[in-house]
């Protein structure tokens, strides 16, 4: 006799609640699980912040000695119950079926964190955390659920409207296909971000223009699309041939993105496309000023990041009483944003006439020297590079080179290790201008 399988139920353990939460006020506790939302069985991410946005839930909780409490609760409409779950997802993360010819994870050295190798191409992510799908992994049940829930921005990677080139360059035979469903997003009227990888010889040129043009017709749902250039470490033996743009390349392809933003503009008040602040460093171009960046969509995706601390320096510096103190510090950066930070303390000593300030140009020796952003900087080459130089009183670095949350970088050196190793406080400086400034002038507390 056989017997039938029966499926398996969601349960999503409960990792804290926010003290104070309607979830707290219930007796909901840490290691209960959440069974269900008027009725409905949670799946994941998706259904929880759809199913929870009632003004009435019965929800049914089982607690750690096994009862289930049905839990009646009244509440305003979207309001949150405070519960975070042990899966951020509620469910499996789901990781790329590609294998994308300029993936920077295939580019990464041996002997890394295991985590750092993990590729996910997750729309819930997408949706919770604003990172960038292909769409090869999501099913019509997924589309389906997107629309219903109306869960958006969804972010997507095109790279290339060409089907037949989009699974060369993703190396999925399926990628070309899966744009059909950019197609149900918009007609869902769920609202998109998108980003082209470029590399050379592969989607530039005539292929970038059929790109523009083809992702032009998804407007006003789509809401903008971002051109940032790939990045390519030393650790290439065996990938997919690729070259770095030059300063001519660089200009080429501004030129034909400036081309667009103003025909688009004319024609829809916005400017739709963007290039990264690589392609302006690179072309040896100054960065447009903050209006084009249509209020500064895709700023994760390094887009406007400079224009806007810029912006934010000038703003801070002028509000700045003049400071007659001594201030002896250091700062390290990347080759990127080294001229802009040298500009803003140049700026710095009109107000601040004893200001005495190391700045140090990082060289990317870890991943190879044609990575310039400070966001890929480990603590091994500051140290290696920092090591007997003139530090001041405290080392400032910026806090996209840590990992989100904690004192770490890439490579698992703490900043505690650091520190040990230089000899020196280290001060760890939010992305704004005004926090640039307020780290530079803040007294040192003398313990």
């Amino acid at each position: 006799m056989s017997m039938r399988q029966m499926p398996k139920k969601h349960e999503h353990i409960v990792a804290s609640v926010e003290e104070g939460s309607i979830a707290w006020e219930m007796g909901i506790e840490k290691g209960d699980k959440l069974i269900s939302i008027n009725d409905n069985e949670i799946e994941d991410v998706f259904d929880y912040h759809y199913y929870v946005n009632d003004e009435y839930l019965v929800v049914l909780i089982q607690k750690l000695d096994g009862e289930e409490w049905e839990l009646e609760i009244e509440k305003e409409y979207e309001e949150d119950l405070g519960i975070t779950f042990e899966q951020g997802l509620m469910d499996e993360y789901r990781s790329c079926r590609n294998h994308c010819v300029f993936c920077f994870i295939d580019q990464m050295p041996k002997g890394m964190r295991e985590t750092l190798y993990f590729k996910d191409d997750d729309s819930r992510l997408s949706f919770l955390q604003g990172n960038y799908i292909t769409l090869t992994n999501m099913s019509d049940h997924d589309i389906d659920r997107i629309i219903r829930y109306h869960l958006e921005p969804i972010n997507i990677s095109f790279h290339t409207t060409n089907p037949k080139l989009r699974c060369k360059m993703l190396h999925n035979r399926f990628a070309g296909e899966a744009l059909r469903k950019v197609d149900r997003l918009y007609e869902g009227g769920i609202t998109m971000n998108g980003q082209i990888v470029l590399c050379k010889g592969l989607n530039d040129g005539e292929e970038l223009e059929r790109s523009l043009s083809d992702l032009s017709g998804y407007i006003p749902n789509l809401q903008s699309v971002s051109v940032v250039p790939v990045g390519l470490s030393k650790y290439r033996d065996g990938l997919y041939p690729l070259e770095p743009f030059t300063r001519e390349d660089a200009r080429e392809v501004l030129e034909v993105i400036h081309r667009w933003q103003e025909k688009l503009y004319k024609k829809y008040g916005y400017h739709f496309i963007h290039a990264g602040d690589e392609w302006y460093i690179l072309a040896g171009y100054e960065v447009p000023e903050a209006e084009r960046y249509d209020g500064y969509l895709q700023l994760e995706n390094g887009v406007g990041m400079i224009r806007l601390l810029k912006d934010e320096f000038q703003e801070a510096f002028e509000n700045l009483e003049p400071i007659d103190r001594t201030i002896h510090i250091s700062m390290a950066t990347g080759v990127l944003a080294y001229d802009y930070l040298k500009e803003f303390l140049e700026k710095m000593k009109e107000k601040c006439p004893n200001l005495k300030v190391h700045l140090y140009k990082i060289r990317n020796d870890f991943f190879g020297e044609r990575i310039t952003v400070s966001g890929l900087i480990t603590g091994q080459d500051l140290i290696s590079q920092l090591k007997g130089q003139e530090l001041g009183e405290r080392l400032l670095l910026p806090c996209n080179m840590l990992r989100s949350g904690e004192p770490v970088f890439l490579d698992d050196v703490t900043v505690q290790e650091l520190e040990d190793a230089l000899q020196v406080k280290t001060d760890i400086v939010k992305s704004s201008g005004q926090d640039f400034i307020d780290s530079i002038i803040k007294e040192r507390k003398h313990e």
